[in-house]
């Protein structure tokens, strides 16, 4: 392989311009945070069904206690009725 290696050479470039750190690192919670956020829907969002064979409308197995919007502002979850038919 030709040339320095990429992190020899991201290394290099951030140490002859240091105002690239806050950018990097605010790119990076950025990233992280969306990867963070697209899991927490992939896994807990009732709207998603990994096993269709078992469970396939998970959604109707919820409790009208299960709290799986992000935050709620005005919602108290704990004294809420089951107003739905059971299926």
């Amino acid at each position: 392989m030709k040339g320095p290696l990429l992190g020899a050479m991201f290394s290099r470039h951030v140490k002859q311009h240091p105002g690239l750190i806050p950018l990097i690192g605010f790119i990076s919670v950025g990233l992280g945070s969306a990867v963070l956020y697209l899991l927490r829907l992939a896994l807990y969002s009732p709207d998603v069904s990994w096993d269709r064979k078992n469970n396939p409308e998970p959604w109707n197995k919820l409790s009208p206690t299960d709290q799986y919007k992000f935050l709620a502002v005005s919602t108290d979850y704990k004294s809420l009725k089951k107003n739905r038919p059971s299926f």
